[in-house]
C-alpha cells in the first residue's frame, strides 16, 4: 500500500470514528488564499459546554480583517508575526447539539440551536463547542439554518448599541451603511422601539431598505444626506466611514453621534431578545449569498470587496 493511500485510508477511519474534522485554518495573515482545510481533532464538550454540529456559519467584516490583519491591532490580538490565539475564524453559527457536558441542563441532544463565538471565533468547522451560558439560543422553527446562523453578531451588535443610545419612541435617528448586517438589523430594530428611522444606501439597495421598515430612504449615489436641513436625535454609523464632523452638523443639539466602530458591553442574553423578536417575526435576516463549505475564501473575496447587502452565509451541511 503506498504512504498516500495509507494516510488516506487512516485519515477516513478517523473521521468516520469522529476524531477528526474539517476546518479552515489560517497559519499566516493574508489573502483569502491563506485559509486552508485541513483535518484537525473534533472537540469534546466540557462539563458546562453543547458539542454542535454546525449547518451553517457566515463571512462577516470581522473575519476577513482577522486573516489580513487589519487594522495592525489585530496583531496585537492575535500575534505579531503570524496568527497565534486564533488560527480558525468564524463569528457565528448555527447547528445541532451532538452532545453535552454533564452539567448543562438548558439543552438537550438534538436541539437546533445558533450561536456566536465570540473572539473565539472557530466557526470554519464541522463541531464547535459552546458554553451553555453562552451565546446561544434555540433556533427559530421558521428559520432556515442559513438565515439562523446570520443573527448573533449583526444582530446582537445592531441591539447593543441602540439599547446604550436609549433610544425613545418618535426619536429621529438617521442610519448610515443601512444595508449592511449590523445596519440592516439596526433599521428594524429602530423601528421595532418606535423611533423614526432614515437610512441611507446605494441606488440597488431602495427597495431593500424600504422593505425592511424605513420611514425615509436617501441614496447616497444621489444626494448627501449632510446637506439636508433634517436634523435627529441619533446619527448611527453602521460601517464606520462616515465623517463625523460633516454628521455633526445634522443633530439637534443634544443629538448623538455614535459609530460601530465604537464599543458597548455585551450581555450574553441579546441573543434571547434576539431570538423573542425573531419568534414574533418583528426581526429577518437579509442574506444577499451563500456558499458551500470549500468555497469561504472565495466568500471572504467578496465580502472584502465591501458590497454586500445584509449577510454572506456558509451551507457547512
Amino acid at each position: 500500500m503506498g504512504k498516500k493511500l495509507m494516510t488516506d485510508c487512516v485519515t477516513s477511519l478517523f473521521r468516520k470514528k469522529g476524531v477528526l474534522m474539517k476546518a479552515f485554518v489560517y497559519e499566516k495573515y493574508g489573502s483569502p488564499d491563506v485559509l486552508k482545510l485541513k483535518d484537525i481533532e473534533k472537540p469534546q464538550p466540557k462539563a458546562n459546554e453543547l458539542l454542535i454540529k454546525i449547518y451553517a456559519t457566515t463571512v462577516s467584516a470581522g473575519d476577513w480583517r482577522m486573516r489580513k490583519a487589519d487594522p495592525v491591532a489585530a496583531r496585537l490580538f492575535n500575534g505579531l508575526l503570524r496568527p497565534k490565539k486564533i488560527q480558525i475564524l468564524g463569528f457565528e453559527l448555527s447547528g445541532v447539539v451532538e452532545a453535552v457536558g454533564r452539567y448543562v441542563t438548558r439543552f438537550n441532544v438534538g436541539d437546533q440551536v445558533f450561536a456566536g463565538c465570540g473572539l473565539e471565533f472557530g466557526a470554519y468547522t464541522e463541531y464547535k463547542c459552546i458554553p451553555e451560558d453562552g451565546e446561544v439560543a434555540l433556533k427559530p422553527e421558521h428559520l432556515s439554518y442559513l438565515e439562523a446562523a446570520a443573527v448573533p453578531v449583526g444582530g446582537a451588535t445592531a441591539l447593543r448599541f441602540l439599547r446604550n443610545m436609549n433610544i425613545q419612541k418618535g426619536q429621529k435617528i438617521l442610519i448610515y451603511g443601512a444595508t449592511g448586517s449590523v445596519g440592516s438589523y439596526a433599521v428594524q430594530l429602530a423601528k421595532y422601539f418606535g423611533a423614526h428611522v432614515t437610512a441611507v444606501c446605494s441606488t440597488p439597495s431602495v427597495d431593500l431598505v424600504k422593505n425592511l421598515g424605513a420611514d425615509v430612504v436617501i441614496d447616497y449615489k444621489k444626494e448627501d444626506f449632510t446637506n439636508r436641513d433634517e436634523k435627529y436625535d441619533y446619527i448611527f454609523d453602521a460601517v464606520a466611514k462616515a465623517e463625523k464632523g460633516r454628521c455633526k452638523k445634522r443633530l439637534k443639539p443634544n443629538g448623538k453621534f455614535v459609530s460601530v466602530h465604537g464599543t458597548v458591553k455585551e450581555n450574553k442574553e441579546d441573543i434571547h431578545t434576539l431570538n423573542a423578536l425573531l419568534n414574533e417575526h418583528k426581526l429577518k435576516p437579509v442574506i444577499d449569498r451563500s456558499y458551500v463549505f470549500k468555497k469561504i475564501p472565495e466568500a471572504h473575496r467578496y465580502v472584502e470587496a465591501g458590497h454586500k447587502k445584509g449577510n454572506v452565509v456558509i451551507q457547512v451541511v
